[in-house]
Parts: structure tokens; sequence; C-alpha cells
């Protein structure tokens, strides 16, 4: 009895893969998070969508697609059935595909979502990554996070230090984000033969 119920719970905690195509631009910025971050690209994806299928923002960036009703915690959301289905919607220019493990739940809350689209599971995968990776609040949050965990107190701190400084001395209007100071890192420290943290590391030294 206690080997079945052990066999049911492993059933139930095993992952979904799943396989969405997607543009060219959105498979670099997730690996670029991926490389930076120094996690699997399957996590840092996996990571986006479970924080798009929170998201009001995200949601409500999505539901003026909804076909059909959606419901995320007490907000309804109305279908209309009269909306152009997106599943044979092209991607312009390259597209690649990528894989995605969820767990059960996500995998199940994905499935409504592609249910209230009107798509395909690996399709709404898409569009939610798409819509997740747009919410520039989500990504300075999730890159600081992440590089926290490598970096001791006195790391971070140098580099806010810099990028406080690159800021305060942009002859440009736009404010440099992290994932904008993550874009630079990624151009400049990829393929040095380094580990990612040792060459940030690296980096900050040389700019004291």
């Amino acid at each position: 009895m206690a080997v079945e119920q052990k066999m049911r719970q492993q059933r139930s905690d095993k992952k979904r893969d799943v396989k969405p195509t997607i543009p060219i631009q959105l498979r670099e910025c997730i690996y670029r998070l991926s490389y930076i971050t120094d996690k699997p690209v399957k996590d840092v994806a996996e990571a986006l969508c479970e924080f798009g299928l929170q998201s009001k923002k995200v949601i409500e960036l999505l539901s003026d697609k909804f076909r059909r009703d959606y419901r995320r915690e007490n907000t309804f959301y109305l279908g209309d059935l009269s909306r152009p289905s997106l599943q044979k919607s092209n991607i312009v220019g390259g597209k690649e595909r990528i894989t995605i493990r969820f767990t059960q739940t996500t995998y199940e809350q994905i499935n409504s979502l592609a249910y209230a689209l009107d798509v395909t599971v690996s399709k709404a995968t898409f569009l939610l990554l798409d819509a997740s990776v747009r919410n520039t609040n989500f990504l300075n949050r999730y890159v600081k996070e992440s590089l926290s965990t490598h970096l001791d107190e006195k790391r971070m701190r140098e580099l806010q230090q810099i990028l406080k400084f690159i800021n305060d001395n942009n002859p440009y209007e736009e404010k440099i984000t992290w994932m904008g100071l993550i874009s630079y890192l990624y151009h400049e420290l990829k393929g040095n033969g380094k580990n990612v943290n040792q060459s940030i590391i690296d980096w900050i030294e040389k700019q004291k």
C-alpha cells in the first residue's frame, strides 16, 4: 500500500515537457538570462511562465485575445468567439523550438489559458513567455535576486554603485535597468572561458 502511494506521488510530481516554437529574439533573451544568472534555460523559461500566470498585468495583456472565458483568482475575463484565433498566426522572422518542463499544477494552469485563447498548450506557452518577458519590473527583480545568490554583499553593493554611476552619468534620458546592465555584461563576458561568477567579479574590479 505504501509503495503504491509512493508511486502515485511520483507520478503526480512528474514534470510535463512543452516545446513551444518562439522567435529568435525571444530565445536570445531567455538564453542571456540563463547565461548571466547561471541557471538552465528551461528553469528561466519556467520561471517566466509561472510569473506570467500570477501577474495581473500579463493576463490583462493577453485578455483581449481570449475567445473563451477565463478566471484568474477573483477576476473573470469574458471571451469572445468573434476574435480571431492565434493558433495559425505565423512568427515573423527566424524561429526556434525550446523545451520547458512544468509541474503538473503549472501545466494545468497553462492548459486553462490555452483553452481561453483557443490555441494549443505549446502556442499558449509562447504567448505567455512573450507577454511575461516584456515586464521589466519582473526581469529586473529576477536578475538582481539571481545575482545576489552568486555574489557576496560587497560585490552586489559594488555592482549597484556601478549601475548608479552609469545612470548618473548617462547622457541619454533612458535609465539603464538591471536587465540593461545584464545585456551589456552578456556581450562583454560571453566566450571568455571563465565561469559567470568570476567573469562578473573580474569585470567589477576593472570598473574601480
